[in-house]
């Protein structure tokens, strides 16, 4: 896979039911990250980790889930503030959940990608009972039926969906999705670019706009000899004003009128 560069970090969010293998399928995209983002380190965060420090043994404790949650979003937010790619290894099975995700890669204008591990539930039961059922079935039954798949919202469209107990070529899946990481990377990157070229292009055309109705007020001013002795006076002003008025929503009127205002309270000159 040919390295990317990569100067912006993003958040994935995992979601799929308890034993679909998305802890499995993390560590594997882990490495595919390092692999493919040149100068970016990837972080794999787990509530089970902070349920852990929480809870002694790490048991489910209903009361506990709501400063677990609280914390694993903190947990999230920090080490995208720091520049870390985030994989949000949880069951993110409510819509509600993945929202808050969403938010937080939002409030830091960071990009949102979300991955679907569609393992269906007669795999997840097999693979649990192979595993001597560290997760009670009926919670894998329970989480099931509760599982928001996608419907209600656009935002909420999984960017791979993936079953685990199917897929045979990973690594071919894990290339296109990278791919499409690197191409919502710098489409964002373009769409700046234009928005500042934009700003500066606005900001050159509104200066311009200025100089033009300030210069012509001038003008005017200055064809009365009463008003000649201040010129050096008046063409001082211009430059403070201009620089104290920098808003490109003013319209010519409201320029023209704020600038002989200006001069009316900074200078004995008169102005008709």
């Amino acid at each position: 896979m040919i390295p990317m560069q990569n100067k912006k970090n993003f958040l994935i969010c995992l979601a799929g039911l308890p034993a679909s293998g998305k802890s499995n399928f993390a560590q594997k995209l882990k490495t595919e990250l390092n692999n493919a983002f040149q100068n970016q380190q990837v972080k794999i965060v787990d509530p089970d980790v902070i349920r852990s420090s929480i809870i002694q043994g790490g048991e489910f404790d209903y009361t506990k889930e709501q400063l677990i949650r609280e914390k694993n979003l903190l947990e999230i937010r920090n080490l995208l503030k720091k520049g870390f790619i985030v994989v949000s290894d949880d069951l993110n099975y409510y819509s509600s959940m993945r929202h808050d995700l969403r938010a937080v890669a939002n409030d830091l204008n960071l990009p949102f990608f979300i991955v679907y591990i569609s393992t269906p539930l007669k795999a997840c039961i097999q693979w649990n009972e192979k595993r001597g059922k560290p997760i009670p079935n009926e919670v894998i039954y329970k989480i099931n039926r509760k599982f928001d798949y996608f419907e209600k919202y656009d935002w909420d469209t999984p960017d791979l969906i993936i079953d685990l107990s199917t897929s045979n070529n990973i690594d071919k899946i894990l290339t296109k999705f990278l791919d499409k990481i690197k191409k919502e990377l710098n489409r964002k990157k373009a769409s700046k670019r234009r928005k500042e070229a934009s700003k500066i292009e606005t900001s050159q055309s509104y200066h311009e706009k200025l100089d033009i109705i300030s210069r012509r007020i001038i003008t005017e001013l200055l064809k009365n000899p009463h008003n000649r002795k201040y010129k050096n006076k008046i063409i001082k002003q211009r430059g403070i004003f201009i620089r104290n008025n920098l808003n490109p929503e003013l319209s010519d009127s409201k320029i023209e009128e704020r600038f002989i205002k200006f001069l009316k309270k900074k200078l004995d000159i008169e102005i008709g």
